[in-house]
């Protein structure tokens, strides 16, 4: 019976072992080809993880690029290194009595600090670096070595920190720099970090990837759950000996950070500071370029800003950028460039160089002007601004030019038609973008019936008089009125062309770019008889009449210039005012006078443009001078100004010397 039992106890027992075994087998033999895939063919990629694990990349941040002037003696922007102040707290016995002291030294945020260094040991990373200060002051750096005996785990971390040494003075070409936003780092990845900065605007956003260079990097062992501590020694070079738990660490390989590229701009930084001095307290803009070639000497707006506001510690560093960003007449802005205004007169020299190569009038077509004008079949005329003397009489284009007259114009814009005046405008830099090497560059308008009507089908406006367009638009389009905008940069572009025989210029700031200047684009006899009008224009004939921008005349410079008066509101809104001193500020004319010297070299172009000055004659004109005499006569002999030679002789002038 015992035997019998014990039998059917343990039967089928060989089989489950042999399946035991089989399945162990099974087991061992995944296990091993899985290990055999780790080791072998995997093994590479595994080992770089656990050396990656291992390791961390400490960057270095590479210095940004420096802008000169036009040599190296000027320095517009550079790099200066900034102190950040540290706290380590398991280097401070008692780090209370550490913030105490510092609080007596430099203005700090005890409680702030208590509670970093509270977080710090709680997360058991006594050893980690706490900010106190962001670039401290020299004086405070001074004050805070001189205690160092009673401040022991304080100590300071040095870094590259952008510079502009002439604060306001090319503020708006400089541009300035901030932090990248985090949306902004997505898409500039891997070449750009969280952390890093970048060109907002002028020059700094321009010429970003030039400015940049490489951030270097010092590749460090380290612990699991470690930071590396940064230091700077006494010349600002960056080490790591501990981690953020005190174990200490070894710095494996070190690449170096590479400078970005430096750039040389073609700005006479003293002419700049003139021209932003005389627009002061004006909101306005003045253009100086050099007509042969099209660099920039100078280019200011007023109001302008300081682009160290960016970069600065200052307690009150937020409430300027506000102050400044918020700003409704836009210091940030360039006039010069971002802004666009009708150009009034000036925008004769256009008329009158296209209505002679076009062949509508000569040098000897006059039209008579009694102060109106009137196209067949309207009742209301179009009046000449020397309506109450009783018109210019018979003018021709010489002497219209010179005392600009607006019914002469009238009749060589409705003889050339919208379509030929925009195709002028377009070949010589009215309405179009110039190519400066600057952002955010508006291009203007010079209207035309197709884009009226195109606009007009846009907005389903479909009466034919929504889409038609009337002579009387361009009687107002041919003094620079109506829809007509431009930038006082395109205007300078203009007068560039007739200093320099007819070229077209593209105005550029990045001296590594070089001119670039078209075949000339009108002919020599339409030049002669356009610069005699303008040269007429600035001259103080006695007896009168004199031209409208005689108050730039300057004894001893061949000087040719054109006044423009550009209307902002409607005459109803200001015919009721006795005196224009009483109209309101905003509803002034705008004063705009372009002009440029013949028989210097370099020969500048100038375009000045004063918000509101309501007239160019008395307003822009005299800046106009003020510039010519700092240029070629008062300038003081200082780093980086363009070379001005000795006095062109009349036969070298007309030999395009």
């Amino acid at each position: 019976m015992t035997g019998t039992a014990q039998k059917k106890r343990y039967e089928g027992f060989e089989g489950r072992v042999t399946w035991l075994a089989f399945a162990l087998l099974l087991a061992l033999a995944g296990l091993c080809v899985r290990l055999w895939e780790l080791q072998v063919i995997e093994g590479a990629q595994y080992a770089d993880q656990a050396e990656n694990n291992r390791l961390m990349n400490e960057p270095l941040k590479s210095p940004r690029g420096i802008i000169y002037g036009r040599d190296e003696r000027v320095v517009l922007a550079d790099n200066r290194a900034a102190n950040d102040l540290v706290l380590v707290p398991a280097l401070c016995s008692d780090p209370q009595s550490v913030i105490e002291t510092l609080s007596q030294i430099i203005e700090v945020n005890k409680d702030a600090l208590l509670a970093d260094i509270a977080s710090a040991e709680k997360r058991k990373a006594p050893w980690e670096q706490i900010r106190v200060k962001q670039d401290i002051s020299r004086t405070e750096l001074t004050l805070v070595e001189e205690r160092s005996f009673a401040l022991p785990g304080v100590y300071t971390v040095a870094r590259p920190q952008r510079r502009y040494y002439y604060n306001q003075t090319a503020g708006q070409l400089l541009g300035f720099i901030n932090k990248i936003l985090p949306d902004e780092w997505e898409r500039l990845r891997p070449r750009y970090k969280i952390d890093d900065v970048t060109g907002r605007a002028g020059l700094e956003q321009q010429y970003q990837e030039v400015l940049k260079g490489t951030d270097g990097a010092m590749i460090v062992s380290r612990y699991n759950g470690s930071v590396p501590q940064l230091k700077t020694d006494e010349r600002g070079n960056p080490y790591v000996e501990t981690d953020s738990k005190g174990r200490a660490l070894e710095v494996e390989e070190r690449i170096e950070p590479v400078p970005g590229g430096s750039i040389f701009t073609t700005l006479d930084i003293g002419l700049q500071r003139e021209c932003e001095r005389l627009l002061s307290g004006m909101a306005g803009a003045a253009v100086v370029l050099n007509a042969e070639t099209g660099e920039v000497l100078a280019m200011a707006s007023s109001p302008g800003y300081d682009p160290s506001i960016y970069v600065t510690n200052s307690p009150d560093r937020d409430t300027l950028i506000r102050t400044t960003e918020g700003d409704p007449s836009k210091p940030s802005s360039s006039r010069a460039h971002e802004f666009h205004y009708p150009p009034g007169s000036v925008f004769k020299v256009l008329l009158a160089i296209a209505g002679l190569e076009e062949g509508v009038i000569n040098e000897h077509t006059t039209f008579g002007c009694s102060g109106k004008f009137y196209l067949p079949g309207v009742s209301r005329p179009w009046r000449c601004w020397r309506l109450r003397y009783g018109g210019h009489g018979g003018v021709g284009v010489v002497d219209a030019l010179a005392y600009s007259c607006d019914v002469y114009f009238y009749n060589v814009g409705l003889k050339l038609g919208p379509e030929r005046i925009k195709a002028w405008s377009s070949k010589l830099g009215l309405g179009v973008t110039t190519g400066i090497d600057l952002p955010r560059e508006v291009p203007g308008l010079i209207p035309d019936p197709e884009r009226k009507k195109r606009l007009a089908i846009e907005a389903k406006k479909t009466e034919p008089w929504y889409q038609k367009w009337y002579p009387g638009e361009t009687v107002n389009m041919s003094i620079g009125q109506g829809e007509v905008v431009t930038t006082p940069l395109q205007n300078a572009v203009l007068m560039a062309s007739v200093l320099n025989g007819g070229r077209r210029v593209r105005p550029y700031l990045n001296m590594e770019l070089g001119p670039q200047v078209t075949e000339p684009l009108f002919s020599e006899e339409t030049l002669r008889i356009v610069m005699e009008g303008m040269r007429k224009c600035v001259a103080r004939d006695k007896p009168a009449p004199t031209g409208t921008g005689k108050e730039a005349k300057i004894e001893g410079l061949d000087i040719l210039g054109k006044t423009g008066t550009a209307q902002v509101a409607g005459l109803q809104h200001v015919k009721h005012y006795s005196n224009e001193e009483d109209i309101p500020y905003e509803l002034r004319d705008h004063a705009l006078f372009v002009s440029g010297v013949t028989d210097r070299s370099p020969r500048i172009a100038v375009s000045v443009i004063v918000e509101h000055g309501l007239h160019g004659s008395s307003t822009a004109a005299p800046i106009a001078r003020q510039i010519y005499e700092y240029f070629y006569l008062k300038r003081p002999d200082e780093p980086g100004s363009a070379s001005v030679a000795q006095p062109l002789t009349i036969a070298r002038r007309e030999a395009g010397e």
